[in-house]
């Protein structure tokens, strides 16, 4: 995740922006096609330095600025004239974020579809496995262990299509040029557009520049499915109280463990979700009050998405990470979970527990 927004990731998808673009718009006959080539050859090999680049970025005010000069110092009569043409610093930056989220997010669902297999295994298991259920942290009656389980495996489903549903939609080509009307490509703009998105491997859209929804959509999005890893993690570090005892994180050599206290068998991983479900919601906080932007390019709202977006991510992948390891090895105590039941005095019960894990479970099959 580190390595899909770091500075070499940056540079590579803003080079494949510009030598893209120059080819598709030789494709509609607005350059010549040995400029797009010249273009694209020294967009593969050209060799920055990120360094130097970030800090020429940082005074020109975004990236495209000194990238475009470096690129045109480096041709020579109709490649450079032609190199950026119709483009505007802000296509690079958001076709380089969306880049950016498609890669992140599949690296995310990898570890979220851990989750929701691992879970859906043990809610089957456990369906009919009567436990008492506990509302406002008190007991109440009983239901199927399963069922809790379930409900973990629901919210992390739920939260992943939901995901991916704002990617789809949201991480687009954004091709608008200077002010977003397509100026200057003789009318030739849709099809560029569409050329450039397919070599790209992004959909095509209109400018998106002005309207950041879809930004503020996958945010929202990973900050729910860190809620719902959260949820897990709140529910499994309860449960392995020393008073209730009914599930515990795997044993894992060196993990969980207390500089003081030998005996303590800590929640690790719930910690590591928890504390990033605490974070999260600032985040996107931020990303929400850029949403005003200002007529057709904001100053500020959108320039403080790229690092919100990539900090949500980097959360997100670090809690699924974690409760993909709880919950491939999350150890289910029946004899604790039984003395609990009996002790509530409140009977065995548990309605139609079975059934509801079924129901939940088949939505995601």
């Amino acid at each position: 995740m580190l390595a899909a927004f770091s500075d070499a990731a940056t540079l590579r998808h803003a080079l494949a922006f510009e030598a893209e673009l120059a080819r598709a718009e030789a494709a509609e006959g607005l350059i010549d096609t040995e400029a797009a080539e010249a273009i694209a050859a020294l967009c593969a090999s050209i060799t920055i330095d990120p360094a130097e680049l970030a800090e020429e970025a940082a005074l020109a005010g975004t990236l495209a600025i000194p990238l475009v000069a470096r690129l045109r110092a480096a041709l020579s009569g109709d490649a450079a004239k032609a190199l950026h043409k119709g483009a505007t610093s802000q296509d690079v930056a958001d076709t380089v974020l969306a880049c950016q989220i498609r890669t992140a997010n599949g690296l995310l669902d990898h570890d979220l579809s851990r989750i929701t297999t691992a879970l859906a295994i043990l809610a089957r298991r456990h369906a009919a496995t009567p436990a008492i259920g506990r509302t406002l942290l008190q007991d109440a009656l009983p239901i199927g262990f399963g069922l809790r389980i379930t409900h973990w495996q629901a919210g992390v489903a739920e939260a992943a299509a939901r995901l991916r549903h704002e990617v789809q939609a949201g991480a687009a080509l954004q091709f608008g040029g200077a002010a977003g009307s397509r100026a200057g490509l003789g009318g030739k703009a849709a099809a560029v557009s569409a050329g450039l998105a397919a070599a790209l491997g992004l959909p095509d859209a209109p400018p998106w520049h002005a309207r950041r929804g879809g930004i503020a959509g996958i945010a929202a999005a990973l900050a729910i499915a860190i809620g719902a890893l959260g949820k897990m993690a709140r529910d499994v570090s309860l449960l392995a109280q020393n008073g209730i005892a009914e599930a515990r994180e795997p044993a894992i050599p060196g993990r969980g463990g207390s500089s003081a206290m030998a005996h303590k068998r800590n929640p690790t991983g719930c910690q590591v979700a928890l504390s990033a479900s605490l974070r999260a919601p600032g985040l996107v906080a931020g990303i929400l009050a850029g949403l005003p932007a200002e007529q057709e390019r904001g100053l500020g709202g959108w320039q403080a998405e790229g690092p919100a977006l990539a900090d949500l991510f980097l959360l997100a992948a670090g809690a699924a990470d974690a409760m993909a390891t709880v919950a491939e090895g999350l150890e289910i105590d029946e004899a604790a979970i039984a003395r609990n039941l009996a002790a509530a005095g409140l009977g065995n019960d548990i309605g139609e527990s079975a059934t509801l894990v079924a129901a939940l479970l088949a939505r995601d099959d």
